[in-house]
């Protein structure tokens, strides 16, 4: 079995070096290399042990690989790159809603390529209704899956997919007349899905799919925040969690042998391809069913070579998928959860009484289930923190603690969802009674997982510099640990000293942050606005809206979180579009904000009806900005002027002057030039050491008169993608022009500045991704 393992991950590292690092023109020269090696061993195996000839040959065969996947399946689909063609497509799964329409996995019938091209179909809203099966002739536009925005991107080609498609006029659709056996599973989730929304209330039917069935649409932003903060995303991502619920269900209705093998294969094979075949199901299926097949053929088998050979049988599948961070993930916890949990749990073990371990002590089973959480949480984080700090910028804190507090309750969520549904199919009084009973812990898990996340530094952001440091520390603290003599100390020791770390870290963290005089942070929201001023404490955020994935409440409340900061003193909305004002509900939901300035237009906008309703329920102040007034914040001042345009939200709006010392950082909202020269006749301005470039650089703002008047020494430009031509070259060479540095946080993430005590102008500025 080891000799699976050997060449399993000989091929997989082929393969990850070929998508990561490789030029495409080493593969050949590397498989005649690989070739060579493995061969020379053969020739040579009374003097070199043959069983290096392994991952020899496994590296042949995965850079092989790899180079004819690309030229049978990549290249076939970049020769449409560009063109408008009329062709011919099935519709491989149901379609996704999208802002302007629905997008569907479709798979094109191509000349070069006999297998067919995954496509991603986007198109009008009225071809909902499609089908898996279904025929499709069209005409579209193509586009590369792996170049979009200017960007370049592995979410499509990690999938199979290779193309994007713009349908143009009318798609006509041909239904067969029974839907094709290979389309049975997504029918029959498809189904379900419905089903659990008849048996469950509309709060909790959303949670309950995203856990059965993976489908993610009906989860609330808030909540989908909650498990990033808390590390249990995988709870919702259909992985080896769920089928080892479905496959310890099986046995204990079957039995163990030849029966739970002949039941569970087809069960595992039918459950994964309705979820979509994801990577990280399909890695835990294989493991299963190896699992299952071992004792059926007389032959051991082990974590190792079923880990590696899950893999390789995934990187068969799509050599791409090694860059899917869901299958890294995945294969990281599992690999941290068979290789230490163990280790864990027994030395954790030692820390309580010998007599509570014992088989009639009534304190054994929870100290165990606690043990066995907590072991396996950690596993688990051991190596995927470096993913998640590398990928996501932030690590989870209360992890193993939401763990423990959640787990139990999962596994009689998925099970009984599960049997909730399907019962629902045969009678659906059955299916509602169960839900019934479902529900109760189901409620429990979406009122704790936001509390949870809630609480300061349940994650913290890995741009800090003392938060690497201690990551770092905390690695070889584990290490150490493993060469120490045995006992309690082997364990207390590294504990007490990772703990006090922690905590040492954290007061470092928000010291950091809060000590100057001010701090302030250009939050990276995409095509939008979202500033965050820190002074002795206290917070303020000027504008909360932009364009990214994740609402720009949440990534506000996530900064603000992970340095221990739950209350906003003051919200400031320069006015009330979508790219400034979009995220304010969720930062309410998951801040508490004492008070909130706006300027007074706009009395019909409903952004700005939302905004006072939600201040009216949560007791949070109103300011209507008609005059020039202050705000003191710590060591600094907030300066808000009035609006001085007409004609619309972006010349209406607030202007902003935050002051701490000699340090000054003035936003100007969205107004153009014109009304930048009323600012600069109204509002003294002072020489600023910062300036937010108006309208995300826009042509129109940041015009030479400003320039001259505030004498910036660094200008930030909060853009995102966008088809304005934002930030416009005009702008840029203004900025150039007057010697100004420019940050953008499109390129270098969220910008930092912060003024020191002495007020010495732009202390330190510096750009996070």
């Amino acid at each position: 079995m080891r000799k699976i393992m050997i060449v399993a991950l000989s091929f997989s590292a082929a393969v990850f070096s070929s998508v990561y690092f490789l030029p495409a023109r080493w593969i050949l020269p590397l498989i005649l290399w690989a070739a060579v090696c493995g061969i020379a061993v053969v020739l040579l195996r009374k003097r070199v042990p043959a069983y290096l000839a392994l991952p020899a040959f496994g590296l042949c065969f995965g850079f092989l690989w790899f180079y004819g996947y690309r030229a049978l399946f990549y290249a076939p689909a970049q020769s449409l790159v560009g063109k408008t063609e009329t062709c011919e497509a099935i519709v491989l799964n149901y379609p996704q809603a999208t802002r302007y329409g629905v997008k569907v996995l479709i798979q094109v019938e191509s000349g070069a390529d006999p297998f067919g091209i995954k496509t991603a179909l986007y198109a009008d809203k009225a071809y909902a209704s499609l089908r898996p099966g279904n025929q499709l002739s069209f005409s579209a536009r193509f586009k590369a899956a792996d170049w979009i925005r200017d960007e370049s991107v592995t979410y499509y080609t990690a999938q199979g997919v290779f193309l994007l498609a713009n349908a143009s006029g009318k798609i006509k659709i041909s239904t067969p007349e029974a839907t094709p056996p290979r389309f049975w599973p997504l029918a029959f989730s498809h189904t379900l899905q419905d089903v659990i929304n008849r048996v469950f209330s509309s709060e909790i039917s959303g949670f309950i799919r995203a856990l059965v069935i993976g489908n993610l649409d009906g989860l609330t932003g808030s909540f989908s925040a909650a498990l990033s903060r808390t590390g249990l995303s995988h709870m919702v991502s259909v992985s080896g969690m769920h089928l080892s619920f479905l496959v310890g269900v099986l046995m204990l209705l079957s039995g163990r042998g030849r029966r739970t093998a002949l039941i569970g294969i087809p069960a595992i094979l039918f459950f994964t391809a309705a979820v979509g075949n994801t990577p990280a199901v399909i890695r835990s299926a294989v493991m299963q069913i190896l699992l299952l097949i071992a004792p059926l053929l007389r032959r051991e088998t082990d974590w190792q070579t079923s880990l590696s050979a899950s893999l390789m049988f995934l990187l068969l599948l799509n050599p791409f998928a090694a860059a899917n961070v869901s299958l890294q993930l995945s294969f990281g916890s599992m690999t941290g959860i068979l290789l230490l949990s163990q280790r864990i749990s027994a030395g954790m073990a030692c820390l309580f009484p010998k007599a509570a371990l014992k088989r009639k002590s009534v304190f054994r089973v929870p100290i165990r289930f606690v043990l066995a959480t907590f072991s396996s949480s950690v596993g688990a984080m051991v190596f995927t923190i470096p993913l998640v700090a590398l990928y996501f910028g932030s690590v989870s804190l209360i992890s193993p603690l939401a763990n423990l507090l959640t787990l139990w309750a999962v596994s009689f969520v998925f099970v009984g969802g599960l049997c909730a549904g399907i019962a629902g199919l045969v009678w659906l009084p059955v299916g509602k009674g169960i839900a019934f009973l479902v529900s109760i812990p189901a409620r429990y898990i979406l009122i704790e997982l936001p509390f949870l996340a809630s609480l300061p530094f349940s994650a913290v952001y890995t741009m800090h510099f003392y938060t690497r440091a201690f990551l770092i520390f905390a690695y070889a603290l584990a290490g150490l640990a493993c060469f120490w003599p045995g006992g309690q100390k082997r364990v207390l020791l590294p504990l007490c000293c990772g703990v006090c770390g922690l905590c040492l870290t954290l007061l470092l963290n928000y010291m950091s942050m809060n000590s100057g005089a001010l701090t302030a942070s250009v939050l990276n929201v995409g095509q939008g606005q979202s500033v965050v001023f820190l002074s002795q404490g206290g917070a303020a955020v000027v504008d909360c809206g932009g364009s990214q994935a994740e609402n720009a409440g949440d990534i506000a409340a996530d900064y603000l979180q992970g340095i221990g900061i739950t209350r906003v003193e003051l919200l400031v909305l320069t006015h009330f579009h979508s790219d400034h004002a979009g995220g304010v509900p969720q930062l309410f939901e998951r801040m508490q904000i004492r008070k909130i300035a706006i300027p007074d237009i706009d009395p019909d906008n409903p952004l700005r009806k939302e905004i006072l309703a939600l201040a009216k329920k949560e007791g949070t102040e109103v300011d209507f900005v008609r005059q020039d007034q202050g705000f003191a914040m710590g060591k600094a001042k907030l300066t808000l002027y009035a609006p001085l345009g007409t004609g619309g939200g972006n010349e209406e709006g607030l202007t902003i002057l935050c002051s701490a010392d000699a340090f000054d950082f003035l936003l100007t909202g969205d107004m153009n030039s014109t009304v930048e020269q009323r600012l600069i006749e109204h509002g003294s301005l002072p020489d600023v050491e910062v300036l937010v470039a108006g309208h995300h650089g826009s042509k129109y703002a940041t015009g030479d008169a400003l320039l001259k008047a505030v004498r910036p020494e660094t200008a930030i430009i909060s853009v995102g993608y966008n088809t304005y031509g934002q930030p416009a070259e005009e702008t840029l060479e203004r900025l150039k022009k007057a010697g100004v540095f420019v940050y953008r946080t499109d390129t270098m993430g969220m910008v930092t500045v912060k003024a020191g005590d002495r007020g010495s102008p732009s202390d330190k500025a510096e750009a996070k991704r």
